[in-house]
């Protein structure tokens, strides 16, 4: 029946009259559709119990439109189809494999193949074909493989809110490990499995583990050092360039019990280029984090500085386009810049919620995710996204922007938009998606578009 559904939408959305979109925003939670799953088709658990296999398969089918925006470039529609498969033991092991293949429908430049180029044409592209490989869940021996949205490097002074396929062009499946011996912790990424393009690490020590053995709660005080290299060889002009962060974090207030937990922390750093002399910058905030069944709130407040070009946050939402060109006055790549001294205030919100249970945040009713960053000299940086599942989770909207340099000319902005609705049971679904676009081109600027999709898909998850 499922082979059936598949074939009859892509047929019905290859008749003519059909519009079209490239992919910029996340796809629905597919781990909350494998949750679900799981607690659908598993016993109730026993302690002699084992979790069992899971699966799912889904295709979806929708018409693409590229428009060029502020008369670049030309127009393009795709039919699209992309077919998923899904793997899952318990939590400890998942595996979600499916790419979106675009069809030529019309437009394009003289000689444009049956399947667009700019999707395949890199080694590192061929990534997106693993969706998701997870070994180890939530636990502090890990591994996870796929595309990277929103990442942060632990204390998120090097690495913060970063996306490796924020350039539309470009689909690399990044990879993060995580890993505990005794009183350490730490975590390593890697944004590019297949090719060289950035990677770092931090490392995380509990001293009070060291100076008077295992705590009943771990984690209260923390010194940690995180390195992050770029190798510039991947878009732009960018240059290889590795920066390095000191932090220190004191847990100053911890209360909590069944189910519920609140913790506020007091945090400083201090982080430089080696080898640049006078390219440092130091940090000082708080942070709260609060647990429950059904609400995960972490908040942060920071007050930063920046000499010599150093800034935290450097990997950032923008930095796979500013590799070609940055946002500003400027106009140049991102190793050609200069960023002023000065100083900043930062601050980011991030709340999942869901009026049943959280189901470790893979299914949710809310889920918000803002950062913000205001400079000294005039320059304002917002990204965020937010995502909400209404009548009884049959239809799903999610919206997300990012505005950079607001306040100077040169300012960029970029929004996407998707909803989802399920009917007939569940196992069919509309979904619409549509949204701007930076199209990085030979000349090592940035094209703006735009993009818009319409299509139909069929799974098995209910």
């Amino acid at each position: 029946m499922f082979m059936r559904w598949s074939w009859a939408v892509v047929l019905l959305l290859l008749l003519p009259g059909a519009g079209g979109t490239q992919e910029a925003v996340a796809p629905e939670d597919l781990d909350a559709t494998v949750r679900r799953l799981e607690e659908e088709a598993s016993p109730p658990a026993t302690s002699e119990s084992t979790p069992a296999w899971t699966n799912l398969l889904r295709m979806d089918a929708a018409t693409v439109t590229l428009l060029p925006r502020r008369g670049g470039g030309t127009a393009e529609g795709f039919v699209q189809v992309e077919p998923m498969m899904a793997l899952g033991k318990g939590e400890a092991l998942r595996l979600i494999l499916g790419a979106p293949v675009r069809l030529r429908l019309w437009g394009g430049r003289e000689g444009a193949g049956l399947v667009r180029k700019e999707d395949w044409d890199t080694l590192s592209d061929w990534g997106q074909v693993v969706r998701l490989f997870m070994v180890g869940g939530d636990t502090p021996d890990s591994v996870w493989l796929g595309m990277m949205e929103g990442y942060s490097l632990l204390s998120g002074h090097l690495v913060r809110r970063y996306g490796n396929r924020v350039n539309p062009d470009s689909h690399p499946a990044g990879v993060i490990a995580t890993g505990t011996l005794g009183p350490v912790y730490a975590e390593a990424f890697a944004s590019d499995v297949l090719s060289a393009r950035l990677m770092g690490a931090e490392v995380a020590l509990d001293m009070q583990h060291v100076l008077f053995g295992r705590p009943p709660v771990p984690g209260r005080y923390t010194l940690a050092l995180s390195a992050v290299h770029d190798w510039g060889r991947v878009g732009g002009t960018a240059r290889p360039m590795t920066l390095a962060h000191l932090d220190a974090t004191a847990v100053v207030l911890r209360r909590g019990r069944k189910g519920q937990r609140v913790e506020a922390h007091l945090l400083g750093g201090w982080g430089g280029r080696p080898g640049k002399g006078g390219a440092w910058g130091a940090v000082a905030g708080v942070g709260v984090d609060a647990l429950t069944p059904t609400v995960d709130l972490r908040a942060r407040l920071e007050g930063r500085l920046q000499r010599g070009g150093f800034r935290q946050g450097a990997f950032g939402p923008d930095h796979e386009l500013a590799r070609f060109q940055v946002a500003g006055p400027a106009s140049v790549p991102l190793a050609e810049a200069s960023f002023p001294e000065g100083t900043s205030a930062y601050g980011e919100v991030i709340l999942s919620w869901d009026a049943v249970r959280l189901s470790g945040m893979r299914q949710r009713h809310l889920f918000l995710s803002l950062g913000v960053e205001a400079f000294s000299w005039g320059r304002v940086d917002v990204d965020g996204r937010a995502e909400a599942q209404l009548f009884h989770r049959d239809l799903s909207l999610g919206v997300g922007g990012l505005a950079t340099a607001m306040g100077q000319p040169g300012a960029r902005y970029l929004v996407s938009g998707e909803a989802r609705w399920r009917f007939l049971g569940g196992n069919l679904y509309v979904l619409g998606q549509g949204g701007t676009l930076l199209f990085p081109t030979q000349e090592g600027t940035l094209r703006p578009g735009a993009f818009a999709a319409v299509g139909l898909g069929v799974d098995n998850a209910h």
